[in-house]
């Protein structure tokens, strides 16, 4: 029996070499018919600029809220004792299906070039009427890239209702120790209120989010002065009830449907400052010490002004393990910030390869709006650099969406999420593509 199921995961894994080919050869096919106009360096965003004035680096500014404990014990009693994120993952109830197994049409999602080498698509039925937002997994986590015995994958989905602002919002726990048919379920994102006696649904879109240690930080849309919210992941509440409701309901607690509620533990506020700048993609940097959390604003391909990026460090108190550093006043300031011509950042990486003197950063940028394939850049302060495919060279081969980047170090992997496939792509074929 051991014997057939290694031949069947071999020929699953042809099959799936096999997929991911055909698509990226077929997407590149497409690129060749990219016109020229498209293919030219004219929206080369140069180099980046550093920000060193206090005037122009207070604008990236946030103050820290912490929910406070009897808040989050109130709700612990009411509900039942907190699960942790093996437990999550021991009730998965639906699956991913691999790149072999998914459609023409979400195949269509995945990058150019490079191409992904680990793909897999989303239970229909569960994403209707869901955007997909940001992801990190256990690899940002921890070094080892496990949470305790487990590899783990995490994607946000905000529940599309019709505005630009987003409904609901949830987090998916994927089993990334079972790559052939990967389970997962889902928690919903939700903020205390009265003292801890309820809770309301997080309703934004998610397009950053990061695991680091036991905290999760989420970014969140326009529309509130709080830009990011925190949860720890040894504090996920049962749901009691199925009911599409949100917080207390009449015998017990719902989460929109889903099993599992996040109730955050902190929020950082953006600064009172004209100009102030909402992260929108985040992403961490294990190779800064402390670890840091690196940020990006979207600013619109119609905007008149540069996109900023800059970083965060973590602290290195034991007692705000997976918090950003703050001062006295509860204040975050940046550390390192710059400004790039690049409009339209989806993603955003700072890394810096073994014996660098500095790290690269990489931008992932869609095409104008949310529509287009997108573009993929290398940054420093000397210059930019874009992959290029096609007959023509065009720079339009990165994923459709131009989702959040998230790079999982122990497998050289970074991974992404672009419409309804979920994918990983190994950082040297992407230092391969850009050479």
């Amino acid at each position: 029996m051991k014997h057939r199921g290694r031949h069947r995961r071999r020929r699953r894994s042809r099959a799936l070499r096999a997929a991911l080919a055909g698509a990226a050869l077929a997407l590149t096919g497409a690129a060749t018919m990219i016109s020229a106009s498209q293919a030219t360096v004219a929206d080369d965003p140069g180099a980046l600029e550093p920000l060193t004035s206090a005037t122009r680096t207070d604008a990236l500014r946030l103050t820290e809220h912490r929910v406070p404990r009897p808040w989050l014990d109130r709700l612990s009693a009411a509900m039942g004792e907190p699960v942790g994120v093996a437990t999550v993952l021991g009730s998965a109830d639906r699956t991913l299906r691999d790149a072999a197994d998914c459609t023409t049409g979400e195949r269509e999602a995945l990058p150019v070039l490079p191409a992904a080498t680990r793909a897999y698509c989303w239970d229909p039925a569960d994403t209707e009427g869901w955007r997909p937002g940001a992801v990190t997994t256990s690899g940002d986590a921890e070094a080892d890239g496990r949470w305790g015995a487990h590899r783990v994958l995490l994607s946000a989905w905000t529940r599309d209702d019709g505005t630009p602002e987003g409904g609901l919002a949830r987090v998916s726990f994927v089993d990334a120790d079972a790559p052939d048919r990967p389970g997962y379920t889902s928690a919903l994102l939700a903020v205390p209120v009265d003292r801890g006696h309820d809770y309301r649904g997080l309703a934004s879109p998610v397009s950053g989010m990061v695991w680091y240690q036991d905290k999760l930080l989420v970014t969140t849309g326009a529309g509130g002065r709080e830009a990011l919210y925190v949860y720890d992941l040894d504090l996920i509440q049962r749901a009691t009830t199925d009911a599409d409701a949100v917080g207390r309901v009449p015998g017990g607690w719902a989460a929109g449907g889903h099993p599992y509620v996040l109730p955050a533990v902190a929020s950082y506020r953006l600064s009172d400052t004209s100009g102030a700048a909402r992260p929108a993609a985040i992403s961490l940097d294990r190779g800064t010490a402390p670890v840091s959390l690196v940020a990006s604003e979207r600013v619109p391909a119609e905007g008149d002004r540069p996109t900023r990026l800059w970083r965060y460090a973590f602290s290195a108190d034991p007692a705000r393990a997976g918090l950003p550093a703050v001062d006295s006043a509860g204040h975050v300031d940046a550390v390192e910030a710059y400004e790039t011509g690049a409009a339209e950042v989806g993603g955003v990486l700072s890394h810096r390869a073994p014996g660098a003197t500095r790290a690269d950063w990489y931008l992932g940028r869609a095409a104008g709006g949310d529509d287009g394939r997108g573009t993929l850049w290398r940054q420093d302060t000397d210059a930019a650099r874009a992959v290029e495919c096609g007959a023509d060279r065009s720079q339009r081969c990165w994923s459709g969406q131009a989702g959040s980047l998230s790079y999982w170090e122990a497998t050289g992997e970074i991974w992404s999420q672009s419409g309804r496939m979920l994918f990983a792509v190994p950082l040297t074929s992407i230092e391969d593509a850009l050479d």
